[in-house]
């Protein structure tokens, strides 16, 4: 059985509910506190191959840094973006799920049930 990681934020509602479902299921996990822990650039890389997303759709439009950043350039390139969401966590979308070579962003909570499936 693969292991179960969630980047966390503990100030979310979604990802609070996301770890409540898994625990429900009695699927274990590893919680990363990404806001205290930010992933390198190399493993924002390794997070975006496994969601099959680019690194512009991992980032949450609305925080004020994306503004402040200005992340709405289109011709940053994506070296550059990946250093920002490094060093400002709080622009990636929570939480994450990550089994294996397998990811999703659990938007509603309830999408973790794809990911753990049958050890649910």
């Amino acid at each position: 059985m693969d292991r179960i990681i969630v980047y966390h934020n503990p100030d979310c509602s979604k990802s609070l509910a996301t770890l409540a479902l898994l625990e429900e299921n009695g699927v274990p996990c590893e919680v990363i506190p990404y806001l205290e822990a930010p992933p390198s650039v190399a493993e924002l890389k390794s997070l975006i191959a496994r969601l099959g997303l680019g690194i512009r759709e991992l980032l949450r439009r609305d925080e004020p840094e994306f503004d402040t950043l200005g992340l709405g350039d289109e011709t940053l390139s994506e070296e550059i973006v990946l250093d920002l969401v490094h060093r400002h966590p709080i622009l990636i979308q929570r939480p994450i799920v990550v089994k294996g070579t397998m990811a999703l962003i659990a938007r509603p909570p309830e999408r973790v049930l794809e990911l753990i499936g049958d050890e649910a």
